[in-house]
């Protein structure tokens, strides 16, 4: 598996794996009712952002977008987003599209990355975010309306790079 830039022929296969997590509704602040052209138009980050994708001999496993979280006075720190397709979680892309994102962060000069909105519930995520060294630094109490549990808390994560 390769982590690399996002080019525009991998919507074609970038689009079902964020369809099927803004579908399920468990993870992701996203409307599912969103067409592709809105979908594309928020996950595809322009630069000096960046979108990339975990492939392996050609299948997009897993993407990401990630840049400063805020303009101004607030770019010295990044966020970063990731999606995994269902079939390939549990074998590290998401971990690996994690790692990218750190690194690349430091390289471009951030000196922390702060994620906004991770539902408390998604336990994989809030694990391995902290297994990388991310602590939780707040909860927004009912912010986010899990389809099975209702309303549940989203995390804001932070880490020093």
């Amino acid at each position: 598996m390769r982590i690399r830039e996002f080019t525009e022929s991998d919507w074609v296969q970038v689009w079902p794996i964020i369809e099927d997590v803004i579908t399920a509704g468990e993870t992701f602040p996203y409307d599912p009712a969103w067409p592709a052209e809105v979908a594309y138009d928020v996950w595809v980050e322009r630069p000096p952002g960046r979108t990339v994708v975990a492939d392996e001999d050609g299948r997009i496993l897993g993407t990401a977008k990630m840049g400063a979280n805020r303009s101004g006075p607030g770019s010295h720190v990044a966020t970063a987003s990731f999606m995994v397709a269902a079939d390939a979680r549990g074998r590290g892309v998401g971990r690996a599209l994690a790692e990218y994102a750190l690194d690349r962060a430091r390289r471009d000069g951030y000196a922390a990355m702060q994620f906004n909105a991770v539902v408390e519930t998604n336990e994989a995520a809030v694990a391995l975010y902290r297994r990388l060294g991310f602590a939780v630094i707040g909860t927004v109490p009912e912010a986010f309306t899990h389809p099975r549990l209702g309303r549940v808390g989203l995390h804001v994560m932070h880490r020093p790079l």
